[in-house]
């Protein structure tokens, strides 16, 4: 796809094209062979450092390192070929007044003479006044095909071919997806040198590096496939869904022009579980959890809430196939008529809704609400998700099994001496989390009174605590009736 793009600007004469990446070493090579492969033109490299270095110019001075010469490099030198110049880290300079005139009165030569400038760099920032010259491309990190080739020269390398199954090398080359050539050659030798093998822990290993990666950004949180078991009580509706969708990431599938399920939009009252949601659907489905900081995403700076967003969506995409949990994403889009602050948010959801329509990359994102008066109709339309579904407060039944599940963590060996019936009788208009508080409310009791905490006990914290949906009825059936009115799923049974 890069060489695609790139070729086609280079041949239309696109003076100044700006590449975005963290991987110089792999940039330069790709274009090094692909201009030998596709195109017939010479390449040179700068940085601020070496200048032009070991680039055989037959020009005096050729190794300047001042910004302003290195474009009079280009300026002057002539060659009966095309020519690229790659100027790494140039973006440094643009701000300068005369580095950007400069640029700007050099367009035309460039055009005539079939040269372009090509400037690297790990982040887009280039000055408003060079918007028309610039041209942006993105040098996404390597594919499937790119990576399991450089797996399998180091495997070869180390002499490692006999000893690693295929399924297990298939595993590696899909845990490394999200990560540069550099590092999984660094993690590579890490590997090697603490464990001397390569075998099914080495996976989590490079998974690791991925959770690194993820949680510098600051604002998305890494939640590994096997960091907990999770259990969800009630909501059969919802886990049939699910467990229908969980098949559709294999390769069977994909022959059978199976779309990848696009995501889940779940609303409902506070403490139903639709937090729990995401982390049941990572650890059923065996897929990374990767989890927003919506309030981090929205930085003070104008223009940078909407970078931290392509940077998100970048790096999800990089990471994928995963989960992307955004909660209560009600209060990360506001409905404008109840928010005001210049533009961003519009500009943000913007780019937001664009992205879910648009998105082909295998993440699936689960997002929750609260509130249906502050989500912008923009997220409710179809083909946004897949579905939406309402999680009401659990049916007797599901009260039941909620309890059993929060006993048996809690008191694995003797949890059926409860009686899970009786605590589903009294706690009409509790929520999952407010069921998990009455046990553990009792379980104080029993410690406090040095002694195994009881029934009466768990009975005894039902009746002293005080439901939520008692302080928010009319939020509640107002919810209730919207999705009695067909225009939303239940996730339970009625």
């Amino acid at each position: 796809m890069f060489n695609t793009k790139i070729n086609l600007f280079l041949r239309a004469r696109y003076p100044v094209i700006y590449i975005n990446t963290l991987e110089e070493e792999r940039l330069e090579y790709v274009l090094r062979n692909n201009l030998e492969v596709n195109l017939n033109r010479n390449i040179y490299s700068w940085d601020f450092i070496d200048g032009y270095k070991n680039n055989n110019l037959n020009i005096e001075n050729f190794s300047q390192k001042n910004p302003f010469q290195a474009l009079e490099v280009i300026e002057k030198i002539n060659f009966q070929l095309p020519t690229l110049f790659l100027l790494k880290d140039f973006n440094q300079f643009l701000k300068d007044f005369s580095i950007s005139r400069k640029l700007r009165n050099m367009t035309p030569l460039l055009k005539l003479h079939i040269k372009t400038i090509l400037i690297s760099s790990s982040h887009l920032n280039f000055p408003k006044e060079l918007k028309e010259l610039i041209t942006w491309i993105n040098f996404d990190l390597p594919g499937k095909k790119e990576i399991y080739l450089e797996l399998e020269r180091l495997i070869y390398k180390l002499n490692l071919t006999k000893n690693l199954p295929t399924i297990l090398f298939q595993q590696l080359v899909f845990s490394c997806q999200g990560l540069s050539l550099e590092r999984i050659r660094r993690v590579f030798a890490k590997i090697l040198l603490s464990y001397k093998t390569i075998d099914k822990n080495s996976i989590f290993i490079f998974l690791n590096e991925k959770k690194q990666i993820v949680n510098q950004t600051d604002i998305l949180e890494y939640y590994s496939v096997n960091d907990t078991f999770v259990n969800l009580g009630g909501l059969k509706v919802l886990k049939e869904w699910l467990k229908k969708r969980k098949i559709a990431f294999n390769f069977d599938a994909l022959k059978y022009g199976l779309p990848i399920p696009r995501g889940l939009l779940l609303i409902g009252i506070q403490g139903t579980g639709k937090s729990l949601v995401a982390k049941y659907v990572s650890n059923k489905w065996k897929l990374p959890l990767l989890k927003l900081d919506v309030g981090k995403l929205f930085a003070g700076i104008i223009g940078e809430s909407e970078s931290r967003l392509r940077k998100m969506i970048k790096l999800t995409e990089s990471i994928s196939p995963c989960v992307l949990w955004i909660d209560e994403i009600d209060k990360a889009f506001t409905n404008q008529e109840h928010h005001l602050d210049s533009g961003t948010n519009s500009r943000i959801l913007g780019t937001f809704i664009s992205w879910l329509s648009e998105k082909t990359k295998p993440v699936f994102l689960l997002a929750t609400a609260n509130n249906i008066d502050f989500l912008p109709l923009e997220i409710l339309r179809k083909g946004r998700f897949d579905e939406v579904f309402f999680l009401d407060l659990p049916q007797k039944f599901e009260r039941k099994e909620i309890f059993e599940i929060h006993l048996q963590v809690f008191r694995p060996n003797n949890w059926k001496s409860y009686n899970s019936k009786k605590f589903a009788d009294l706690s009409e208009s509790f929520s999952g989390a407010e069921i998990k508080q009455t046990i553990i409310d009792a379980m104080y009791e029993g410690f406090y009174k040095k002694r195994e905490f009881t029934t009466t006990d768990v009975c005894t914290s039902i009746q002293d605590l005080i439901p939520l949906a008692n302080f928010e009825s009319k939020q509640i059936n107002k919810l209730k009736n919207w999705a009695l009115s067909g225009q939303i799923r239940l996730a339970s049974i009625n």
